[in-house]
């Protein structure tokens, strides 16, 4: 029997992605999209479904969700909360948001008060490389962020190296800022160019912090590009290792994540879930160079990784190995 699942926030980029996905799942079953205000139609707002998928967006109705096997909530942070003190224990929830990815101190310091405190106990840090046995075990989990997720794969095996006090210099396309317009995302703001962007105060950093334990300086930049992102991280080593060594050791029973010998590239990850590592060192420095698709291992293919735990199936169906190349 399907699992039927519905999806808040289908209208935003990480819900086409999720779509994409499940319309290939071999066990889920797309039975429900919602909004905040519905009655668009999803083949409208994105015209590439037409043929292949086409439903009503509904209004976000809390006890109709309450009937579904699993709700993906690809909504901002506040309302994504609000949705699970109603739904959690009806339902199993992936949720995009930074509602349940941190403390509750670090999050009221970063965000905004936090009104499900109970259920921020309940979740679990949805990185299944790390995390796997964990998730397994819960029925809500709060997706990782794109920066995050890079970031934290890649310092991940030097967390033992490494002395406290590291740079990430990291660079997104700029579908990771949403659908919303804003000035950053303007065409003419970023055709041609190329620019940092909330250095070192940037959200995502209290998140990189509290999951490794590390100090970090944290500098998001913005690429010209629709999606993709490059994490370069530059550290000073305790000890002398073998980077490469280190990386394959950690990671070598790992399906989704390719250890490379050279410095990677974005395009070689774009349309996939994986993550494509490179490190290397001179004397006692330390350089990493990670890799992602942010709207797929960054949000939406990592949200069914997730969903597939959660429901006691084999963590890599329905995900993406394909790159979209050229």
């Amino acid at each position: 029997m399907l699992i039927n699942i519905a999806i808040v926030g289908a209208s935003g980029y990480t819900g086409l992605e999720l779509i994409k996905i499940l319309l290939n799942h071999p066990e889920f079953s797309i039975k429900g999209l919602f909004g905040s205000s519905g009655g668009e139609r999803i083949e409208e707002i994105y015209p590439a479904l037409k043929g292949a998928f086409e439903a009503e967006i509904e209004k976000l109705d809390i006890e109709k969700l309450k009937s579904f096997d699993l709700v993906f909530l690809a909504v901002p942070h506040k309302t994504a909360m609000s949705i699970v003190k109603e739904i959690y224990g009806h339902t199993k929830i992936v949720d995009f948001s930074a509602d349940y990815r941190l403390n509750q101190k670090n999050y009221e310091n970063f965000y905004c008060s936090h009104i499900d405190p109970v259920n921020l106990e309940n979740s679990a840090y949805g990185l299944p490389e790390i995390f796997r046995e964990f998730i397994k075990n819960k029925t809500l989990i709060a997706n990782p962020g794109c920066y995050p997720t890079a970031t934290i794969l890649a310092l991940y095996p030097f967390l033992d190296y490494i002395e406290d006090g590291v740079f990430i210099d990291a660079k997104s396309g700029v579908s990771g800022a949403g659908k919303k317009l804003s000035e950053t995302t303007h065409f003419v703001k970023d055709n041609e160019n190329f620019f940092a962007y909330n250095p070192i105060k940037h959200r995502h950093s209290i998140e990189i912090s509290e999951k490794t334990g590390l100090n970090v300086t944290f500098v998001p930049q913005l690429l010209p590009i629709t999606r993709g992102m490059q994490i370069s991280i530059y550290a000073k080593l305790k000890c002398d290792i073998d980077p490469l060594e280190v990386l394959n050791d950690t990671y070598k029973n790992e399906k989704f994540i390719r250890i490379c010998n050279k410095p990677v590239e974005i395009k070689q990850v774009i349309g996939t879930h994986y993550c494509d590592i490179f490190a290397m060192k001179n004397g006692n420095m330390l350089f990493i160079n990670s890799v992602i698709d942010n709207l797929l291992r960054g949000a939406s293919s990592q949200a069914v990784a997730n969903a597939n735990l959660i429901c006691g199936l084999d963590e890599s169906l329905g995900l993406p190995k394909i790159a979209y190349i050229p």
